[in-house]
């Protein structure tokens, strides 16, 4: 996707880098900032080396485990070639795992898949595998005809495994007949050009190579660099800030989905989409964790995180002795960072996320206030943008909603939208909604969103209110609305309000305690639920009432509130005849 950073703002990228730096992490710091498939920002501060010249743009460094993604790119190049499965058993290509011992008589034998995902049982091995990049080919065989050992069953869970990219690298070799290192470059690297990419020091102008460093009591100590061995598939690359952003732009340019001709990438677009969609969960937070919520999951050789201000991210970090670097990107933008730093373990990726976020709110920012006409949402991302037909279905759904007719509803709705809720009902809701907000209409300041591009969110505002719309359309080619939703707000002077003001009371005033004088059911946990409040106070200040995002407008209500310092949505449904709180949450909103 061609994004627009023409007016970006890069000194404020530059600003942050210089922060970075002054933490004195690393002697020697480079980034650049990638959009539209190119490098459209770079800057070096430090040194190469101790006493040398800053870094730039085409300085070398080790990139440590951003080298896995190579290596998986190469398996998954591979096995489009039909040359392996990637559920075929490691073994199969590398006979010295045969006579691995399993962690009990029912678990699999690990498959190229399990090694490709970290799922291949072997306990995470950082420390140790960060110092086997050199060892010797004959003395990898030897230990693992014997010597490794798993701790799951493999296909079981995430454990982040080097041993398992070196055994890849191994794979490599048995199917293509080549040493890791030439076939890596003759079928990814040589067709991308990237030119300053490799797999040993020597192979640079030491000009233009970055020495790595330490820190001791007595300073900065150079390490020397390790050679090429086995475990190089793991960690053993060396790249520059330009190569890598090439390289991350091919990732990122496999989005969205098209008939455009083949780009000449090595890989297919497809399969590049496959390597950064989530083959499994690692980490999940509840919804509402403080300061948000977010995932992370591993693709093949990069890691995908999904949260609630930017949606997908992509990366991967390296860590390694005398190095640090991160290359992180936004698939649905097609803008993305690379940070590399010449000391041990330095932490490129906290770079990487400040000046990534920066870009991408300035992007956001320059969309004018109406925004796009809207973007697709989820776990992973999507084509682009909605449907010719949930455009033309939501337009006739404000009609109808302004006007009922029935003619309309009849071409609009499919026959279960009836069979879920009698359109008889659904004018009567509609019309609690005028009366409760006033007459109505889609919100200019609000952009429409589309967690697929067969639905639609969109708010209608009244002066007395604003409330949320919402329509889902099937999977056919000749599409109809299957359901349509429209938050009723609770009437003045309901139990359903009164509930509700009071709930927003107890965030404006943080009472210690739960009030006495507030009823509940026996099984809210009113103690948590003050906590909860309590962290909505801390995170946006105090807050009113705002659109309504759901609810039937007598036991349920969902309502975002606007804060002084953030936002959040408080979710509510009462007992009318107890007039009791039955339950409610409350989510913090970036």
């Amino acid at each position: 996707m061609d994004t627009d950073l023409s007016g970006a703002d890069f000194a404020r990228a530059d600003r942050l880098a210089r922060a970075f730096a002054g933490r004195d992490g690393q002697p020697g710091l480079a980034y650049g900032v990638l959009a539209g498939g190119r490098l459209v920002h770079s800057g070096g501060l430090g040194e190469r080396w101790l006493g040398g010249p800053a870094p730039d743009a085409g300085t070398v460094f080790r990139i440590a485990s951003m080298t896995k993604s190579f290596t998986a790119a190469t398996m998954v190049g591979l096995r489009d070639e039909g040359a392996l499965r990637l559920d075929d058993l490691a073994q199969d290509y590398v006979p010295e795992l045969r006579d691995l011992r399993l962690p009990s008589t029912d678990s699999p034998r690990p498959t190229i898949r399990h090694l490709l995902t970290m799922t291949g049982g072997f306990p995470t091995d950082d420390a140790w595998g960060d110092r086997q990049q050199g060892l010797d080919p004959a003395e990898f065989a030897a230990l693992l005809r014997g010597g490794v050992r798993l701790g799951w069953a493999p296909g079981t869970r995430f454990e982040y495994s080097n041993l398992g990219y070196a055994i890849l690298g191994k794979v490599i070799e048995a199917v293509t007949g080549a040493a890791y290192a030439d076939a890596v470059r003759g079928r990814i690297l040589a067709p991308l050009g990237l030119a300053q990419t490799g797999f040993e020091a020597g192979e640079f102008d030491p000009e233009t190579l970055a020495r790595g460093y330490q820190r001791g009591a007595a300073g900065w100590t150079e390490l020397p660099f390790d050679r090429h061995g086995a475990f190089a598939p793991m960690g053993g690359i060396f790249s520059t800030v330009a190569d890598l952003a090439r390289w991350a732009a091919g990732f990122a340019a496999a989005f969205p989905a098209r008939d455009a001709a083949a780009d000449g990438h090595p890989l297919g677009r497809a399969s590049r989409r496959e390597m950064q969609l989530p083959q499994l969960a690692i980490v999940g937070w509840p919804t509402g964790s403080y300061p948000d919520a977010s995932t992370l999951s591993y693709g093949f050789g990069l890691f995908v995180e999904e949260g609630p201000v930017f949606g997908t991210m992509v990366q991967h970090s390296g860590g390694y002795p005398g190095f640090g670097s991160q290359m992180r990107w936004h698939p649905a933008t097609g803008t993305g960072v690379i940070v590399l730093g010449n000391g041990t373990y330095a932490h490129a990726g906290e770079l990487a996320i400040a000046i990534l976020s920066d870009v991408l709110a300035q992007l956001r920012a320059g969309a004018g206030p109406a925004g796009p006409a809207g973007v697709i949402r989820g776990p992973a991302p999507g084509d682009g943008g909605p449907w010719p037909e949930t455009l033309a279905a939501r337009a006739d759904a404000d009609r109808l909603l302004r006007s009922w007719d029935d003619d309309l509803a009849g071409r609009l709705f499919t026959p279960n939208v009836a069979w879920d809720q009698p359109l008889a009902s659904r004018r009567e809701a509609i019309a609690r909604v005028r009366e409760r907000i006033g007459d109505f209409a889609p919100d200019p300041a609000r952009p429409a969103e589309f967690d697929t591009p067969a639905h639609c969110r969109w708010w209608l505002t009244g002066d007395r209110g604003s409330v949320q719309a919402e329509i889902a359309l099937t999977p056919l080619w000749s599409p109809r609305v299957q359901s349509l939703r429209v938050a009723v707000p609770p009437a003045p002077g309901s139990v359903l309000l009164r509930m509700l003001d009071a709930l927003i009371g107890i965030v404006n005033d943080a009472p210690a305690q739960w009030p006495a004088w507030l009823p509940a059911a026996a099984d809210v946990d009113t103690a948590q639920l003050a906590r909860r409040l309590r962290l909505a106070t801390a995170w946006a200040g105090r807050c009113s009432a705002g659109a309504f995002r759901a609810g039937d407008g007598e036991t349920a209500a969902t309502v975002e509130l606007e804060g002084e310092s953030g936002r959040a949505v408080l979710a509510v449904s009462v007992d009318p005849d107890t007039e009791a709180l039955r339950q409610a949450t409350v989510t913090l909103l970036p």
